[in-house]
């Protein structure tokens, strides 16, 4: 399959901000998150509680658009993959399986593993998710997203993630990918979400991480001797499929 090129606009790149696109001298030079987060002690009480119904109007939308979507498979994984790479054939022929048994697929929508899931899904007719981000330097929606959100908020955007999931597929990722699993992993260990299957697809990459987990981590009484349990790992594109529509 041949990369997609991105379309560029004369303006320059394109900067979603919720809804909003900005190109040009309009972008930003901080993101929403980056805002919330900043002290601003000369005038706070004038910003921040409009940034909570900001929020509020976040949630909103995204149970909006995706309280009718039905079953839903979640697939995380890395922006930097390639077309040519074989993660992103892995993930295009999971989304491609998934959407063949009725099921939707949910992606950060961006690029990458994202995008190869979307577009298994898309070409197979159905349901193809792309929850985008806010950040600097954002790509925005991949082109094989049918249904497409862009938040301002990590925080949202993540509860979209795991609420209208019945299970979750992890393929190889940096920092964004490491939040969402732990995320994600501590909501069904601490059973503030009901018990979701939950793959980590290619041992050789998780292997490292789970010989720390099952070594001094859990050595040291950090987990319970079960914790590793709530996860399986695999090298088989159908067994990751199985295993994460197995609640559905």
């Amino acid at each position: 399959m041949p990369p997609n090129p991105q379309v560029e606009s004369p303006l320059g790149e394109t900067y979603h901000r919720g809804p909003v696109i900005l190109r040009g001298n309009l972008v930003p030079e901080k993101s929403s998150t980056e805002q919330l987060l900043e002290k601003d002690e000369s005038d706070w009480l004038h910003h921040d509680p409009w940034r909570v119904l900001r929020i509020q109007a976040e949630f909103v939308d995204g149970f909006g658009a995706l309280a009718e979507l039905g079953p839903a498979v979640s697939v995380f994984g890395s922006a930097r993959i390639k077309p040519d790479e074989p993660s992103y054939r892995s993930a295009y022929d999971m989304g491609r399986k998934i959407a063949g048994r009725k099921i939707a697929v949910i992606t950060g929508g961006g690029p990458g593993i994202m995008e190869a899931a979307n577009r298994g899904a898309a070409e197979a007719g159905g349901k193809s998710v792309g929850l985008g981000i806010e950040l600097p330097h954002e790509q925005g929606i991949n082109e094989w997203v049918n249904l497409g959100m862009t938040f301002r908020y990590f925080f949202v955007r993540k509860t979209m993630f795991v609420k209208y999931a019945n299970g979750v597929i992890i393929c190889p990722g940096g920092f964004g990918t490491l939040d969402e699993t732990f995320e994600l992993l501590t909501l069904v260990q601490t059973h503030k979400v009901a018990s979701m299957p939950v793959v980590l697809f290619d041992s050789e990459y998780w292997k490292g991480l789970f010989d720390w987990i099952n070594g001094p981590v859990s050595e040291h009484g950090m987990i319970s001797e079960f914790d590793p349990s709530l996860v399986t790992i695999t090298d088989d594109v159908d067994e990751a499929v199985d295993v994460a529509t197995s609640a559905i």
